[in-house]
């Protein structure tokens, strides 16, 4: 007597009776031959998604929200290099968005005594802020592993 893979109920004929799933050696896929695989046989790959070096490079994508993304969707969130890379960029996210408010406030008092002096420093930490993500993607991307400085360190924690 065959028994569903799927569900685990008992099957007599190709075909499961509870949730009609192929049973033993008939198969459901039209790419195989005749929508039949021999017994013994490996069963088709189903393709993952993406690999880790892209999930990790996506992660830094759009900072807080492609972290979260990736800490919640089902085959990244139990992979620890696509968790380090998800955790450290929100962790850096939140991290750049306080020192933005920081240097902002900074920069106005500054520009208050300078007379405007201090807002032409602004375009070049955002300038610095970019390089920064694009590097992030990048070493990412091609499986380095770069703790940044604080963030890194409770990203591994978290991951």
């Amino acid at each position: 007597m065959a028994f569903c893979a799927n569900c685990g109920t008992q099957a007599t004929g190709a075909f499961c009776p509870n949730c009609g799933a192929a049973v033993g050696g008939a198969s459901a896929d039209p790419n195989l031959r005749g929508g039949y695989v021999p017994p013994g046989s490996p069963s088709p790959v189903q393709a993952s998604g993406l690999t880790d070096n892209v999930a990790s490079a996506l992660c830094y994508l759009f900072g807080l929200v492609t972290g979260i993304i990736f800490l919640v969707l089902a085959p990244y969130n139990q992979n620890k290099t696509v968790r380090f890379h998800a955790f450290q960029s929100i962790f850096a996210h939140i991290a750049l968005i306080v020192l933005g408010i920081l240097v902002s406030i900074v920069l106005s008092i500054f520009a208050m005594i300078t007379h405007g002096f201090g807002f032409a420093l602004f375009p070049l930490l955002w300038l610095a802020a970019i390089c920064l993500w694009l590097y992030m993607m990048y070493t990412a991307y091609n499986n380095q592993k770069v703790k940044l400085p604080l963030v890194g360190d409770l990203a591994e924690k978290q991951a």
